[in-house]
């Protein structure tokens, strides 16, 4: 045999073909949960964004907090998923949806016994929901560690497809931390894992045979996309956990604000030394952040002694608190750091958030015009100016007409010479915080 064949299979990966060992170690603890009156919401149509290039990264931004359709329009009677045992005096853990509404849940074993299920406690902010069946001597999962967890890593789960009990799937790990905002505040993990109906709720385990996530039915989200498969990480349902066991609810913290990724075009038009921080888009009006001079434009660096190295790391950190805490932010505004302090507010509660001149148009492929008052009132703002025409590196950005500018860079805009006067003096790249409809977000172009 050739040296070069000795190396390849002496340090090529293995192909994982065996998770028997999983299954007779985790099954007995994996049960079917079936939900009376549970309700799925009807099917909706995305407002936002509106029909345009399945490629265009504003919609591509946006879609993710768009709803997506959910099931039929007049509900279903019965709501089918899975769960898994944290405890042997019958605590069990599973997906927020699956019994949300529900008038009447029963538990079956992977032994054939069924028992009526008590909700402890139900948070949907997070996806967890915490049962309790009369039941003892049971067999129960080990809760491992999603920490270690990397991308290309195997895991399987085990579910109930369908009402299939003890059913078992495997795959990889494609990606550790996916922001899925409208299902969680917390960063799933995604696998490839085919997960059907049935199969929410259940454990995702590790080559260890231990709960790193809990299956999350995002599908009912983003669509139903084959390959597609997420997971709530168990760390952080853990959390949770603790709280519906001692309160029979989670709270958490909000900052009434709206942030997103940190782009390398971003960083450098806010004069950063690279992608870092969550940029803040919008503050809502009377939100906690309303009084603490948090503005579009702002970076947030740093709450407390928690380093936000990217906007994923923010939601989680403050949903972890509780309400009515105040917390420390640093901050990036003008090439320089800033600090304030807010008082949290709770999430899910109170979450809210001139004639017109002739067009002007310039080499960014913008033509713009100042707004109306009629226009300024129905969109909610002062000042701006409305996207007449968008082409070149203005339509590349993704930037369509009918969208409002409403601040260059960090300075807020009011008429089409301000908005051109800006443009011109930011350089090659410039940062536009853009508004559809209800919602902002910033948007880079390169004008060089």
């Amino acid at each position: 045999m050739a040296p070069t064949e000795q190396l390849v299979q002496s340090h090529g990966p293995a192909i994982l073909t065996d998770f028997s060992s999983i299954f007779q170690k985790d099954s007995q603890a994996v049960v079917n949960i079936s939900a009376t009156g549970a309700q799925h919401a009807a099917t909706l149509h995305p407002l936002w964004p509106p029909a345009s290039s399945a490629e265009d990264p504003f919609s591509l931004f946006f879609r993710q907090f768009s709803p997506g359709g959910a099931g039929p329009a007049n509900g279903l009677s019965q709501s089918l998923g899975s769960g898994f045992i944290i405890s042997s005096d019958g605590y069990v853990l599973t997906d927020s949806q699956i019994i949300t509404d529900a008038s009447k849940i029963r538990v079956k074993l992977a032994d054939g016994r069924d028992f009526p299920a008590t909700v402890v406690g139900n948070d949907p902010a997070s996806g967890v929901a915490l049962l309790k069946i009369p039941a003892t001597h049971l067999h129960t999962v080990t809760i491992g560690s999603p920490s270690s967890t990397r991308t290309g890593n195997w895991v399987a789960s085990i579910g109930s497809p369908y009402g299939l009990n003890n059913s078992m799937t495997a795959g990889i790990v494609s990606n550790t931390s996916r922001v899925i905002s409208q299902y969680s505040y917390i960063p799933l993990i995604q696998t490839d894992m085919i997960e059907n109906t049935g199969d929410s709720g259940g454990p995702l385990l590790d080559l260890n045979g231990e709960v790193i996530g809990i299956v999350a039915p995002v599908q009912d989200v983003i669509g139903n996309a084959q390959g597609l498969a997420f997971a709530i990480p168990i760390d952080e349902a853990m959390k949770v956990e603790q709280q519906l066991q001692q309160n029979h609810k989670a709270e958490h913290g909000r900052l009434g604000i709206t942030i997103q990724e940190v782009s390398g075009p971003l960083a450098r038009s806010f004069g950063l030394t690279g992608p870092q921080g969550a940029l803040v888009s919008s503050v809502a009006p009377n939100g906690p952040s309303a009084q603490s001079g948090l503005r579009p434009g702002d970076v947030i660096l740093r709450m407390n002694d928690i380093t936000i190295t990217d906007s994923a790391k923010l939601p989680v950190a403050v949903a972890d608190l509780k309400p009515g805490r105040p917390v420390r932010l640093v901050y990036w505004r003008d090439h320089a750091t800033h600090d304030t302090t807010v008082v949290l507010g709770k999430l899910n509660e109170g979450s809210t958030e001139t004639a017109a001149s002739a067009p002007t148009t310039a080499p960014d492929g913008l033509t713009v015009r100042s707004l109306t008052t009629e226009e300024q009132h129905e969109a909610g703002i002062k000042g701006g100016v409305r996207v007449e025409k968008s082409a070149g590196p203005a339509a590349l950005a993704g930037i369509q007409a009918g969208d409002i500018v409403v601040m260059v860079d960090s300075t807020p805009i009011s008429s089409p010479a301000q908005f051109r006067q800006k443009v011109e003096s930011s350089g090659r790249s410039v940062a536009l915080l853009v508004q559809r409809h209800d919602q902002r977000m910033f948007v880079t172009i390169d004008v060089g």
